[in-house]
């Protein structure tokens, strides 16, 4: 005490005053918390918080398309944005979000796809852009259009590269990819040549096959001597198409097309003027890299799950090894891929991403972080594979 006072300190006299009693509750009237029965939004509310009666149109809202009915889930939804302040971003955003949804489960997907085009042009952080292409992808899955659900999840890879469901996503939308394509435009493209198939050859193995039958990718003399996999393509592509046929014409090999089919074979071969005339096999490469990406990081994130979480990425695992072994890859060409593909994991990176920090920027920036074309991304993940694969 002699020290500090000798240097000019002093203690106020309330440090060493009896503190006064204080009753429970900290002498501030009791609080008497609101007990809310189950499903108690969806009665008419009769209060004057707008905050409650913003929050019960809310639930409202989200127990209707929870229970599938989306034409009420819209109106509510629409009944909570009318009413909620431009202040609001956090809710505003939300609820047209969940507009979106039901528009897309309505069969309105302009009007979905508007609205998640001008969610995305007010996106300030990462998180709201993680958000709208999840919402995007969710309505081109709707739509069945391929390309743009494969946009949709380069983009989200380049902002969260170490998500191991967007790898597996990206994955199996490849495979769509092949199997969406005509049975008509296989047989035009010649796939297995004779040059070709000595490059395959150096990949691939006799394996069971990702459709239930053997991919045996070698050199025939004649187109109709041919029973790879492209074929098998070929014949699963027809069944999903439920393309008729004449037994007649099935004697004599001719395929007949009903007006729809023609129509929708149009569309895939748009499809894969999208890919810039890119060679099938190439694509295969992609899925089955994908995969393996995919399996290389749940194999990292099960470390740090238990319970149901670690019960999924086991499982998940599992079928992902099978779909990798159906690809029928000699084991150098998989231990290749597997080091490409796992280069950038590095624990510290990992840990960054784990973290999840959302960046806060404006809408120009956040554009600068997301992939803007099919090439830059491919290029960026598999150019590497193509050329040490040479295919």
């Amino acid at each position: 005490m002699e020290l500090a006072l000798g240097f000019g300190f002093e203690f106020e006299d309330s440090v060493f005053a009896r503190s006064r009693d204080r009753g429970r509750g900290g002498g501030c009237a009791a609080y008497t918390a609101k007990r809310c029965e189950p499903q108690w939004f969806c009665e008419d509310a009769n209060s004057e918080d707008d905050v409650e009666i913003l929050t019960a149109k809310k639930f409202r809202g989200d127990l209707a398309y929870r229970q599938q009915e989306f034409q009420k889930a819209l109106y509510e939804y629409s009944s909570c944005l009318l009413l909620l302040p431009s202040s609001n971003v956090a809710m505003r955003r939300d609820v047209q979000e969940g507009q979106a949804r039901c528009l897309a489960h309505l069969g309105r997907h302009k009007e979905a796809l508007d609205i998640a085009e001008k969610l995305r042009n007010g996106a300030t952080n990462t998180d709201h852009l993680t958000t709208v292409l999840n919402l995007q992808f969710a309505i081109y899955c709707r739509l069945k259009n391929i390309e743009k659900k494969i946009t949709c999840l380069q983009q989200l890879i380049s902002l969260h590269p170490f998500n191991p469901w967007n790898w597996k996503l990206l994955a199996e939308a490849y495979m769509s990819f092949l199997q969406t394509l005509p049975p008509s435009f296989i047989s035009e493209m010649k796939l297995v040549q004779c040059k070709d198939c000595t490059a395959m050859d150096q990949v691939f193995q006799t394996s069971p096959g990702l459709f239930g039958k053997e991919m045996n990718l070698q050199c025939y003399k004649t187109l109709s001597e041919r029973e790879d996999v492209w074929s098998t393509l070929s014949i699963k592509t027809t069944r999903d198409n439920s393309v008729s046929y004449s037994d007649s014409h099935m004697v004599e090999g001719s395929l007949h097309i009903t007006e729809e089919c023609e129509t929708r074979d149009k569309m895939k071969h748009a499809t894969f003027e999208f890919w810039g005339q890119e060679a099938l096999k190439d694509v295969w490469i992609k899925a089955c890299a994908s995969f393996v990406r995919t399996r290389l990081l749940l194999q990292i994130t099960r470390l740090q799950q238990s319970s149901f979480a670690l019960e999924k990425n086991l499982k998940v695992q599992r079928e992902t090894e099978d779909k990798v072994k159906g690809f029928g890859l000699k084991e150098e060409s998989l231990l290749l891929i597997t080091e490409v593909m796992g280069e950038d994991l590095i624990p510290e990176k990992l840990k960054e991403d784990v973290q999840g920090e959302i960046k806060c920027v404006g809408p120009s920036a956040l554009t600068s972080l997301v992939t803007t074309s099919a090439i830059e991304f491919e290029g960026k993940w598999f150019k590497k594979l193509q050329d040490s694969l040479s295919l």
